[in-house]
């Protein structure tokens, strides 16, 4: 198991930008698929991004082009890179990793894009 710590969240201006870090401990993170997944109040948790071990990428179309995930593996931790943010990404961000059957997830950090 691993365990991951999220920061970076906060409020921003519609259009500004904010990179969220994903700290992980008792593992290293390169042997997992990582993901940065949000949920908005009354909403289901939908995945925003996702990187794979082999530095494979995903995104859904309501990100993509704005969004970006990294991964340091030197400094154990995962990054979401948010650009171009818009009161409609308001949400808990929640950092996950993966590895066959074994699943952990982040506190969450919260995100609020409002002018």
């Amino acid at each position: 198991q691993v365990q991951l710590v999220e920061s970076g969240g906060g409020l921003v201006q519609p259009g500004g930008s904010l990179r969220l870090s994903c700290a992980a401990s008792g593992s290293r993170v390169s042997r997992y698929d990582m993901g940065w997944y949000r949920q908005a109040p009354g909403k289901q948790r939908e995945m925003v991004a996702s990187i794979t071990t082999t530095g494979t990428t995903n995104y859904p179309e309501s990100v993509k082009g704005r969004f970006t995930i990294s991964r340091d593996d030197a400094k154990n931790t995962v990054y979401l890179q948010m650009n171009s943010l818009k009161p409609e990404d308001t949400a808990v961000y929640y950092c996950r990793s993966q590895l066959l059957f074994r699943t952990s997830w982040g506190q969450g950090t919260q995100v609020t894009v409002s002018s």
